[in-house]
């Protein structure tokens, strides 16, 4: 079993983004990326320090705006259609999730889709399922790269998915059947999931739910990926997966933290650094 560096993975395309940014820079282009945050959610405010701290690290410009809890949609649709308009601003990343009381679809649907660096705009999700895409969502992008990094090949795998959701679960199976992998995904309503989990070469689990993938879930030798970031019973950060239960079953597993989470970031500044040379016009 080896565990996949997610902290050394990331660490590598931070490096490569910094030297191209280093190379727009020298054409007078520097990468701009808007963070803007609603509300005190400390998850939120701990993932957009980091995001600040990696836009410094790569030499990008950057800005934060932390609105207060009960800012209405159209003082956020404003700042967005600002920030739309604004040349200095090449990525624009709303956090989420809102207070309860703002859409989070409208806002998604008002970026400028150049500058969604999230991937999360129904065109973006569009160019995602034909394979033609500028962005790929951050989280399932960071995750090809892990699996890319073992030099595990994809193609020709089974490939399982679990969950479902719009951020990872659905864009990480377009990827991996881009990737050429046969692809299944399950999720709350599959019965049985065991007995699907158990086929893949390559498990995603992206479920939110602490240890919820135990050793007679995985398949012998399988590469396995935890997007999950949670909780256990004493409080401890850990993820989707058992890690010491399943670990000896595995070839490759990420860990929680220093798995996934870095490769997220990671792949944001990537995003912002396209955005600008799109916006650019530099191939």
């Amino acid at each position: 079993m080896q565990i996949i560096d997610g902290k050394a993975v990331s660490k590598a395309v931070k490096e490569q983004v910094k030297t191209e940014c280093e190379m727009l820079k020298a054409k007078g282009i520097t990468p701009g990326l808007a963070v803007i945050i609603v509300g005190e959610d400390p998850a939120s405010q701990v993932y957009v320090r980091n995001k600040e701290r990696a836009c410094e690290e790569c030499g990008f410009y950057s800005v934060k705006y932390a609105l207060p809890a009960d800012t209405t949609q159209s003082e956020l649709n404003s700042l967005v259609d600002e920030l739309n308009a604004d040349d200095k601003i090449n990525g624009i990343l709303c956090q989420l999730p809102l207070p309860k009381h703002l859409d989070d679809k409208e806002v998604i649907n008002r970026i400028n889709p150049i500058k969604d660096v999230d991937a999360f705009h129904p065109f973006n999700v569009g160019k995602i399922m034909i394979g033609d895409y500028n962005f790929l969502p951050c989280t399932p992008a960071g995750v090809m790269e892990l699996i890319r990094s073992t030099g595990v090949e994809i193609s020709g795998k089974k490939a399982v998915v679990m969950g479902r959701s719009n951020i990872v679960g659905k864009p990480m199976a377009m990827l991996l059947l881009h990737a050429d992998a046969t692809v299944e995904i399950i999720h709350t309503k599959t019965p049985d999931d065991g007995a699907v989990t158990r086929t893949a070469d390559i498990l995603v689990v992206a479920v939110g739910k602490a240890k919820r993938v135990t050793a007679d879930l995985v398949k012998e030798g399988a590469l396995v990926i935890d997007v999950g970031m949670n909780r256990d019973e004493n409080g401890k950060l850990c993820g989707d997966v058992d890690f010491e239960n399943v670990k000896d079953k595995c070839s490759y597993i990420t860990p929680v933290p220093g798995g996934v989470g870095p490769m997220t970031i990671a792949m944001l500044m990537k995003n912002t650094l396209t955005a600008a040379k799109i916006q650019n016009n530099i191939g």
